[in-house]
C-alpha cells in the first residue's frame, strides 16, 4: 500500500512537471497533479493489460513501440474523466506526454528504490 501511495506522488510529480514544460498540458495545482495521477494508476492497473493484449500483433511487429500509443491511450483517458481540471491539447501531444511521463516515472523510481 505504501509502495502504491510512493508511485502515485511519483506520477503527480511527473505529470507537474509535464505541465510546466509544456503549454498544451494544463493541469489544475497539486492536488489535481494527485487526483490525475490517481486515475491514471487506476487505468494502468484495470484497462492498460486489456489494450496491451488487444493490441499484441503490432506490439510485435512494431518491436514494443506501439506500447507509447497505448500509454498514451489511458493518459488521454485521464484527460477525459477529469475534464477541465486536466487537459491535453492534441493526441500528439498525449504521445509526447506520455514518452515523458514514462521517462520521469522510470528515473524518480530508480532514485527511491537505490
Amino acid at each position: 500500500m505504501k509502495n502504491w501511495l510512493l508511485h502515485i506522488l511519483v506520477n503527480a510529480v511527473a505529470i507537474i512537471f509535464v505541465s510546466f514544460v509544456f503549454a498544451s498540458v494544463e493541469i489544475e495545482g497539486f492536488g489535481g497533479a494527485l487526483i490525475a495521477a490517481l486515475i491514471l494508476s487506476i487505468l494502468n492497473a484495470i484497462v492498460r493489460p486489456i489494450l496491451v493484449l488487444l493490441t499484441l500483433p503490432i506490439t510485435v511487429i512494431t518491436l514494443g513501440l506501439f506500447l507509447l500509443v497505448v500509454n498514451a491511450i489511458t493518459l488521454a483517458m485521464t484527460d477525459g474523466l477529469l475534464g477541465s481540471m486536466f487537459e491535453i491539447d492534441g493526441f500528439g501531444m498525449t504521445i509526447l506526454a506520455a514518452l515523458v511521463i514514462s521517462f520521469i516515472n522510470l528515473l524518480l523510481n530508480k532514485m527511491i528504490k537505490d
